[in-house]
């Protein structure tokens, strides 16, 4: 019997390996994802949302460049809004709720109709490998596949223990089995593994809760779309709302009165959770002097009894989660339909990996999710969609994708993970970003949908259609800047009720367009010359951020440009660091073990100041003059 082969095996069906293997397959890969369980590819164990500060913008990244999760959340949300509207457009995104099982099964559907795809029910034990590479897999059905490129994107899987109060059982999330053999074959290999861990808050029975006293909170009836192929958008009559209360004062003794009991502070669990999803208790132990916290509750299903109790994750054991859930306002009586758990889990220490997420040790092995140390369904996404571009590209024997900081939150977040490291699950935040005017939720394709194209990820009707909607944009704001406003009487009347004095004398429409408060299509109705262009929202939402911003976003393209030189300055990958004269003995270590590609890369290493950086400059003259 012959040998089976493919060109890329994905390893995890989780929202990593989702986007790497349909990446994969879409750029020509024969692609191979290996899952343990067909019915959990894209599942959602904890919240199921998609997006949210900065993650919304990841999610129109991942669009952008021709990924699957913002075509899956637009297919059906049970809720969907944009979240800081009266913030600047750099920190605008959007958020929606999921239903637990239409998400999954719709990507599901989208991966069973991918070419060059195969998704396969097998749980890989080993990795087959050489002194330099990776070229293939063993399963647990003792079968080996040989393969050009392996991804590993086994989320939570890798030994998974699941965690509450003083009980601790190997297990996935959401009674799935755990994965074993990955994590030891790649200590043996000299990879370095760590532990991790997460946790989900408890599921209430709907039926159970008495909402009334609860504020509501709605979703949007504009038309609000992760992907810019959405059509269709789902009216806020259809939508189902979540509801917002708070912990008091019984809630806080009696989870007080059991710390010593929770997973967390009883010494079984050691491993580094996420920092901005903390478990209630560690909320309360780090923040002993707030009175309060709040929590959300949110559906699960259309159709179906789950609410998820957000912002009450905890390790306590399951007769105390009782207790805390009764002491909250209209929870009195609730039904815990599934007790809160952590989990723990393995994961690859992040500065193992190069930009493109290959493991620098091996050609042909790559990482993406959480086993790079990050949280999070778009981060994860994100990855994925990255590492399997890459993975295709090397087999391709074409240059690599990488993305700048100044390109996309994806760029942030890899160049964060494998410059900067991770002492805890990394979650990608605005304020990481050093040029977030630049990294918009509007502007996302006109970033990345050049790069999708030429990717092979983006079909040419969709760039056909991209590249007319930029350019009737440029045209129109050209219109404007040229041309007086025709309907004066409007022009004051539109004045007046934003606070301004009425005027007899000519204005441009960019000048009127350009100050707060005052929107373009009311500008537009305003001018005859106007009357040719036909925007979406989605389009006007692109041309007035470029008009009202356009002094703030030329600064940081100034900014970014001036970085975009360091980016060029190249440094070799086998520079000898620890032996590199004037550098101080951390800087020879953690340049040693990074291995920047760039001067800017190696500014960014934690341990690396200044200094070290002018020293590093003075030995790279030193080699071009030889």
């Amino acid at each position: 019997m012959a040998q089976e082969e493919f060109d890329v095996i994905v390893i995890g069906g989780g929202h990593a390996g989702v986007e790497a293997s349909h990446a994969s397959a879409k750029m020509g890969m024969r692609t191979l994802l290996c899952t343990l369980n067909k019915k959990m590819i894209a599942n959602m164990p904890c919240n199921p949302h998609i997006g949210g500060s900065a993650k919304g913008v990841v999610v129109r990244e991942i669009d952008a460049l021709g990924g699957l999760m913002g075509i899956a959340a637009d297919h059906h949300p049970l809720q969907i809004k944009m979240l800081n509207t009266g913030k600047g457009p750099g920190v605008q995104c959007l958020r929606s709720q999921q239903d637990k099982f239409g998400y999954p099964a719709y990507v599901q559907s989208l991966l069973d109709a991918t070419p060059n795809l195969e998704i396969r029910e097998c749980e890989v034990k080993e990795l087959l490998y050489d002194d330099t590479r990776v070229f293939g897999v063993k399963t647990d059905q003792g079968s080996t596949i040989l393969a050009k490129a392996v991804i590993i994107t086994t989320g939570t899987y890798m030994n998974g223990a699941i965690i509450s109060g003083s009980s601790s059982v190997p297990g996935g999330p959401d009674g799935e089995k755990a994965s074993h053999g990955l994590t030891e074959c790649l200590n043996k290999m000299g990879v370095e593994t760590w532990r991790l861990k997460t946790g989900t808050p408890p599921r209430l029975a709907k039926s159970t809760i008495d909402f009334s006293n609860m504020k509501e909170e709605v979703g949007s009836d504009d038309h609000l779309a992760f992907s810019y192929t959405t059509t269709k958008f789902t009216p806020l009559k259809d939508q189902l709302p979540c509801y917002l209360i708070y912990t008091n004062d019984k809630t806080h003794e009696i989870i007080r009165s059991h710390l010593e009991e929770s997973a967390l502070f009883n010494g079984l669990i050691q491993s580094a959770g996420p920092r901005y999803c903390p478990s209630i208790e560690s909320k309360l132990v780090r923040f002993a002097d707030k009175p309060r916290h709040q929590l959300f509750l949110e559906p699960e299903f259309e159709e179906g009894e789950s609410i998820y109790l957000q912002g009450f994750s905890t390790g306590l054991p399951h007769e105390v989660q009782e207790e805390m859930v009764h002491s909250l306002p209209g929870l009195e009586h609730a039904k815990l339909l599934k007790y809160a758990y952590q989990i723990e889990y393995d994961a690859i220490k992040p500065l193992q990996f190069d930009a493109t997420l290959r493991v620098k040790k091996y050609k042909g092995l790559y990482g993406a999710g959480q086993i790079c140390g990050t949280s999070g369904y778009e981060e994860a996404g994100g990855l994925g969609l990255l590492a399997g571009i890459n993975a295709a590209l090397a087999i391709k024997g074409e240059p690599p994708f990488v993305l700048k900081r100044n390109e996309a939150y994806i760029g942030v977040m890899i160049d964060d993970l494998v410059t900067k490291g991770t002492e805890e699950p990394y979650r990608l935040l605005s304020s990481r970003a050093e040029y977030r005017l630049l990294l918009r939720h509007d502007n996302a394709d006109l970033r990345l949908t050049e790069y999708g194209h030429q990717l092979g990820l983006i079909d040419e009707g969709r760039y056909t259609k991209f590249v007319e909607k930029y350019r009737m944009i440029d045209r129109a704001i050209e219109v404007l800047s040229a041309t007086n406003i025709s309907d004066r009487a409007g022009l004051n009347e539109y004045l007046v009720e934003n606070g301004f004095e009425p005027t007899n004398d000519g204005w441009k429409g960019i000048d009127i367009l350009k100050r707060p408060h005052f929107a373009y299509r009311r500008v537009a109705s305003l001018m005859d010359s106007m009357k040719e262009f036909d925007f979406d929202d989605e389009s006007v939402l692109a041309l007035e951020t470029k008009v009202k911003y356009s002094g703030y976003i030329k600064k940081e393209e100034k900014d970014a440009a001036a970085l975009l030189k360091e980016e060029k300055m190249p440094l070799s990958p086998d520079m000898d660091y620890l032996h590199m004269d004037g550098l101080r003995l951390e800087a020879r270590q953690k340049l040693d073990a990074v291995r920047p590609l760039t001067v800017a890369q190696a500014a960014r290493i934690s341990g690396v100041n200044p200094a070290d950086i002018s020293i590093l400059l003075i030995n790279l003259r030193k080699e071009r003059k030889k």
